[in-house]
């Protein structure tokens, strides 16, 4: 290894003037050219980069940070690290429940009706600004990679890595600028990896980064790594008092299609397909293709771990409410030990940027797309106005920024995040944003004119789970949700600190008379705010089936799915001449 030698002390005590004048002016020239390039650096090195990290359906109750039961006993040390360095957010919540729309929001600041994507059969408009472009614009070198599903090709970011559509827990397909190729493994290790071999291998180490590391886990089907196939299989979890709720006076809670007893698929989400026990309950419209994808290794370990669970289910002889509370304890078991392994992802990042000493100047968030239902009200997925699924997890750190072990009960959504990280970054936020940036809540401290409620829209439907089309306003304590189309026209209301697991719809009470009439108020404030027409000037188009043409979820306005067609065949069209291309 070369050594630097030491400069040479050879230079005479006495020297002429114009020597000394001549030395001085070239050192002084040196030491101004070093201090240039040196300031440039020192610039870049000074701003913030931003690791998003965002997993998929990750339900509050399922996040130790939160303290709820089911957490307790499926606990997530890791991702409560970053709230521990940092901030916990006990009231973060979603414009729209849905995995497409929700990831559009967080990149435009936008609510689904401005930003285009309202459904997940939306194609994302990438020539829109984001918090990304704006960033990419002002040096910082972007990245997504694991899952993206907005359809149109990633606009913005210097590299992508994403999942194939919603993508596969084993041996996923990700899309790539050059192509398409699977990869073998894990999809939360997968990513994991890819995240930090970018990071130390791969990035520009002159720029500051902005970086979204997407998990596909938890989302449905809950296929559990196989180091965790019988991770649970000895918890019992609790089982939500509205289990076996039966909706009477909710039209659109009663005609959902997403009952864990009634309506998961046996194979697919509860494991019970015929290659690992019998099963003379099988309803399964869906075929098991997470399963098909496995090597013959991984096929045989999977097997092994459910043939005996569920031949011993079928032994058991249960009754219809037995059978409904086992189905309930293997989605539980399941899903939270996909969440095992997203918090092992979590803690080698977190260890990674705190060895290599990026954790000092990198803001690191954890959230979801959404909130997920446990079994509360009976349900799996999201969708709903009710606070399990529009109220998602969001821990922050930044040290020297956010005080370690800070909370904040100040109502924030994911409309925010755009304008947060413009701020970190000292980049200006568009005036089309329509967010909040959260900076002034990281010293736990809420702004006097901080937001006191919180507009919602769910367009998506007809569709999956068939949950009916609903808006409404989140209060402090209050909410109001309308839900609208063809045979529904009804109107609920609750009062959150009476009714936290929101079971009585009192949108009849005479008791609350004046509160309703204050959150119908706030709502056409909100609709003003947002740039929406009220509800009045718009209801007839939901009244009648549109005659136009039909797409998977059902029939959609003939404008927006010739829109939407035209963005999606010019995807399809590129990834068709990629592969063609890497097929040469």
């Amino acid at each position: 290894m070369k050594t630097r030698q030491a400069l040479s002390t050879n230079i005479p005590i006495r020297m002429n003037k114009k020597l000394t004048f001549l030395l001085g002016a070239a050192v002084s020239l040196m030491l101004g050219s070093c201090q240039a390039g040196k300031t440039v650096a020192d610039k870049q090195a000074e701003r913030p980069n931003i690791l998003y990290i965002m997993t998929d359906d990750h339900a509050f109750q399922a996040l130790s940070a939160y303290g709820h039961p089911v957490s307790q006993l499926a606990p997530t040390p890791n991702i409560d690290r970053i709230g521990e360095n940092g901030i916990r957010f006990d009231q973060g919540f979603v414009t729209n429940s849905l995995c497409g729309p929700s990831r559009a929001v967080m990149l435009t600041g936008k609510h689904s009706h401005i930003n285009g994507f309202e459904h997940n059969s939306s194609v994302f408009d990438g020539s829109q600004e984001t918090w990304i472009t704006k960033l990419h614009d002002q040096g910082y070198e972007t990245s997504v990679i694991g899952k993206w599903h907005l359809v149109s090709e990633p606009n913005g970011f210097d590299f992508y890595k994403i999942l194939d559509d919603q993508g596969e827990y084993y041996n996923p397909n990700f899309i790539t600028a050059e192509g398409e190729e699977q990869i073998e493994g894990y999809a939360t290790d997968i990513i994991t990896d890819l995240t930090i071999d970018y990071l130390e291998q791969q990035r520009d180490k002159d720029k500051p980064f902005a970086m979204l590391m997407h998990h596909k886990a938890p989302h449905r089907n809950w296929m559990p790594a196989l180091r965790h196939l019988n991770k649970f299989d000895s918890v019992e979890f609790p089982v939500p008092a509205t289990y076996f709720d039966k909706n009477e006076d909710r039209t659109a809670a009663r005609e959902q299609m997403m009952t864990v007893y009634r309506d998961m698929y046996e194979g697919h989400d509860l494991k019970m397909s015929n290659e690992y026990g019998s099963s003379d309950y099988r309803y399964d419209p869906w075929p098991h293709v997470g399963r098909d994808r496995m090597t013959e290794e991984q096929g045989k370990a999977w097997d092994a771990a459910y043939r005996g669970k569920n031949d011993a289910m079928h032994q058991a002889n249960l009754n219809e409410e037995e059978l409904a509370l086992w189905k309930y304890q293997r989605y539980l078991q399941d899903y939270c030990a996909t969440i095992a392994s997203v918090d092992e992802s979590i803690g080698r990042v977190l260890d990674y940027l705190e060895k290599t000493g990026l954790a000092e100047n990198t803001l690191v968030v954890y959230t979801s797309d959404q909130g997920f239902y446990l079994g509360e009200h009976g349900w799996f997925d999201k969708r709903f106005m009710y606070e399990e699924s529009m109220r998602t997890p969001l821990l922050m750190q930044f040290p020297g920024k956010i005080k370690a072990g800070s909370t904040s009960d100040a109502l924030v959504q994911n409309l925010d995040f755009a304008q947060t990280f413009l701020d970190i970054a000292g980049v200006e936020a568009s005036d089309k944003m329509q967010g909040q940036s959260l900076v002034p809540l990281f010293e736990g401290q809420t702004p006097a004119d901080w937001r006191k409620s919180l507009y919602y829209h769910f367009h998506e439907f007809p569709g999956f789970h068939s949950v009916k089309r609903h808006y409404g306003v989140r209060g402090e304590r209050y909410k109001l949700m309308h839900f609208y189309y063809q045979d529904v026209d009804e109107w609920e209301f609750y009062d959150l600190e009476k009714d936290p697991q929101e079971v009585r719809n009192a949108i009849n009470d005479p008791e609350y008379k004046e509160e309703i009439a204050m959150m119908h108020e706030e709502l056409a404030k909100l609709m003003v705010q947002y740039e929406l027409e009220p509800f009045d000037t718009w209801k007839e188009k939901f009244k009648k089936p549109f005659s136009g043409p039909k797409n998977k979820l059902g029939p959609w306005d003939p404008a927006e799915k010739k829109k939407m067609d035209k963005r999606r065949k010019a995807w399809e069209a590129k990834q068709k001449a990629k592969k063609e291309a890497a097929a040469k």
